[in-house]
């Protein structure tokens, strides 16, 4: 903002500096030979082409300054083809929800939106971390995931049109009372991720609890027998 106005004072300096010239001419002097005109209409032309010049010198410098806004960086080659097709179709679809979030001024959508976007970073962040659970977002990727932007696409052009006859209406509260379910969905598909590391657990805890219980070691509150020192003093053991 403040680079434009810049421009914008820079670029209406030499008008300025004309004008004064024919200001202080006709306050200073009288103006009633066609000479007079003549060597004003001169002096204001050179002050205007001076003042152009060195305006346009000083705004030089400041656009050489300015920077192209960098595009999004994609993420390093895994080495993985099909990983690396997975997080770069993954990098567009949370820029696209991005996107959709900005657009559509429904609350409810956006806060649908934000969930689909949390789900899917923590999905692809998991299967970068363990490229073997590709296969289990397989689907997620070929259909569930492009199905639900296509869905957002066309209630964001519908809601943009601003009309409310019976197809725009119909559709958009479909794609309303869809979404609660599609996101919880996405996280259903999050949490089936950790399917096998639950299993594997869940078994550690149970061969855990089977091996206490055998060396006597388990219970809520296990507590020794009070034994007696040779001096007769109580010594009691907790674990």
């Amino acid at each position: 903002m403040d680079t434009t106005s810049q421009k914008v004072r820079g670029s209406a300096l030499p008008c300025y500096g004309a004008a004064a010239v024919w200001v202080v001419r006709a306050l200073a002097f009288d103006l009633y030979r066609v000479s007079h005109f003549t060597f004003t209409a001169v002096l204001s032309l050179g002050v205007y082409l001076l003042l152009r010049a060195l305006c346009g010198g000083g705004a030089a410098p400041a656009k050489a300054s300015e920077a192209p806004e960098a595009e999004p960086q994609k993420p390093e080659a895994t080495g993985n083809p099909e990983l690396d097709k997975m997080l770069d179709d993954g990098r567009k679809a949370i820029s696209e929800m991005k996107r959709l979030d900005d657009a559509i001024e429904d609350e409810k959508i956006s806060a649908d939106i934000r969930r689909l976007e949390a789900s899917c970073q923590q999905i692809f962040a998991q299967v970068k971390a363990s490229p073997d659970k590709l296969p289990q977002i397989r689907k997620f990727m070929d259909y569930y995931l492009p199905t639900t932007l296509k869905l957002l696409n066309a209630y964001d052009r519908m809601d943009s049109t601003g009309a409310a006859g019976e197809n725009i209406t119909g559709t958009k509260a479909k794609v309303e009372n869809i979404m609660g379910t599609i996101a919880a969905a996405f996280e259903k598909q999050l949490d089936s991720l950790f399917g096998s590391e639950a299993m594997d657990i869940s078994t550690d805890i149970s061969v855990l609890e089977t091996m206490l219980s055998q060396e006597g070691l388990a219970g809520a509150e296990m507590k020794a027998e009070t034994t007696k020192n040779a001096d007769g003093t109580d010594i009691k053991l907790e674990l």
